[in-house]
């Protein structure tokens, strides 16, 4: 796959709309080979495709670092807590399996209000119920959930007195999933036409091959 032909906006739809769930490529995989890319062409190539195949574990990098500034600072837990949740919820799948789980726990204790939490209906046109329908969360637009976490983490960065810090580990988190990226060669995996497929599946801009 040329993953010089993508672009940025592609790679972004791709992780936004791609599942989650997997488990992270393992240890032995990650840290194996390493070389300085030859141009900057084929730095932009590398940067993309480890983006999107070693996504999971630029995450868990990324919010173990968060973790560790944050040991005796509870308050500061909780924000990056829910500042990585609203951040989550803009994956679909993530999104689509929070409010599923959300909706089972409330239907345990009150199947009234759980059948209220149920998305609408996709919309009808010409005839025909269209399959592509906004994500929503316990029958709300996604982004009131995303927009009420991250305001709630900002509160509570600022009160816990820890913005510097978040910053601080957010600024390592990201520098070193960027040299991670850009000297790990891209894994054969990543190159084979299963992956090519689950990407096209994901890019919904993707053109023919």
């Amino acid at each position: 796959m040329d993953w010089g032909s993508v672009t940025t906006e592609d790679l972004i739809d791709a992780l936004r709309e791609v599942d989650w769930s997997a488990p992270p490529r393992p240890i032995s995989e990650f840290f194996s080979r390493f070389t300085t890319p030859k141009s900057l062409s084929k730095w932009e190539s590398r940067l993309k495709c480890n983006l999107y195949y070693y996504r999971t574990n630029y995450f868990i990098i990324i919010v173990f670092i968060l973790g560790m500034g944050f040991l005796r600072k509870p308050v500061a837990i909780l924000a990056a807590f829910l500042t990585g949740l609203s951040i989550a919820l803009l994956n679909d799948s993530f999104a689509v399996a929070f409010s599923e789980k959300v909706t089972r726990t409330v239907r345990q204790f009150s199947p009234q209000l759980a059948a209220k939490l149920r998305p609408p209906a996709a919309p009808v046109v010409r005839g025909k119920r269209t399959t592509k329908r906004a994500i929503h969360i316990c029958g709300q637009p996604r982004m009131v959930f995303v927009g009420l976490f991250a305001s709630v983490g900002c509160v509570l960065w600022f009160t816990s007195n820890s913005l510097l810090t978040v910053l601080w580990a957010l600024l390592i988190g990201l520098l070193t999933t960027l040299l991670h990226a850009s000297f790990r060669v891209p894994n054969l995996k990543a190159r084979l036409s299963t992956f090519r497929e689950e990407f096209r599946s994901a890019w919904r801009n993707y053109g023919e091959f």
